[in-house]
C-alpha cells in the first residue's frame, strides 16, 4: 500500500464556455476500471444529446490503468490532454468526463487541447483534492483519572484521535503515521508515567484536503 497519494475528494462538476461551445466537466473518485466506466455511462446517459462525451481516468497504486477517449473529436485533442491534467495534478483513482455541446465555431486542434485541459482542471477544482496518508491505528488503554490530561495532550499533538471508548478503562484510538509506532509508544508512555497499555491495530487512510493543489 502506498504511504501517501493524491485523489479527488469526491464528485465535482463545472462548466466553461469557449467560442459558444459548452464544456461540462464531471469528476469523481473511481477505485476500479469498472467504476470509472459506470461513471462514464451515467454521464453519457445524462447527456445523450451532446456532441461529445470525452473521458480519461487513472487507476491503481502505480497508475497501472490509464485510459483516454476522444469520443469523435480529432485524435489526441480531448482524452489525452485530460489524462495529462490528471498526471500533472498527480491524481490517482480519478475519472473525468467532459461533455461538449458544439457551438458552431471550430476551435482547431490546439484550441480543443486547451479547452479540454481547462475543462478537466476546472472539474477537478470543483471536486477538490485530498491527500490520503496511510496511518496505523493505535489503541491506548488508560484509567479514567488520566483521560482529561491525555485527551488534551493528544489534541495538541500530531496524533489525531479516531475514537474514544468507555469501558472499565478508557480506550483511545489514535492515528499514527506508519513507521512512527515506536515514537508514539514512547510519547504516550512518558505522558502517562508508564500507566498506559498500548497496542497496535490495523492501518487506514486518513484524508486531508489540499488547498490550491496545482
Amino acid at each position: 500500500m502506498l504511504s501517501c497519494y493524491y485523489t479527488v475528494k469526491g464528485f465535482g462538476t463545472d462548466e466553461i464556455v469557449i467560442q459558444k461551445s459548452r464544456f461540462i466537466a464531471y469528476v469523481d473518485r473511481a477505485e476500479s476500471e469498472e467504476k470509472a466506466y459506470q461513471f462514464l455511462q451515467t454521464i453519457k446517459k445524462k447527456h445523450w444529446d451532446a456532441t461529445h462525451n470525452c473521458s480519461a481516468f487513472i487507476i491503481g497504486e502505480h497508475d497501472q490503468i490509464q485510459r483516454a477517449n476522444d469520443d469523435g473529436e480529432p485524435s489526441g485533442t480531448a482524452g489525452i490532454p485530460m489524462l495529462e491534467v490528471l498526471k500533472k495534478r498527480r491524481l490517482k483513482n480519478t475519472v473525468v468526463v467532459v461533455t461538449r455541446y458544439f457551438g458552431g465555431i471550430k476551435l482547431g486542434a490546439g484550441g480543443l487541447v486547451r479547452a479540454y485541459s481547462r475543462a478537466a482542471s476546472s472539474g477537478i477544482d470543483a471536486a477538490g483534492v485530498v491527500e490520503r496518508k496511510l496511518m496505523r491505528i493505535m489503541h491506548t488503554f488508560i484509567d479514567y483519572s488520566w483521560l482529561g490530561k491525555i485527551e488534551n495532550e493528544l489534541r495538541n499533538s500530531p496524533y489525531p484521535i479516531k475514537d474514544i471508548r468507555y469501558f472499565d478503562r478508557v480506550e483511545i484510538e489514535t492515528y499514527v503515521e506508519e513507521g512512527q509506532q515506536d515514537v508514539f509508544r514512547q510519547w504516550m508512555t512518558e505522558k502517562t508515567n508508564g500507566q498506559a497499555l498500548i497496542s497496535e491495530g490495523e492501518t487506514d487512510y486518513v484524508e486531508r484536503e489540499i488547498v490550491n493543489p496545482k
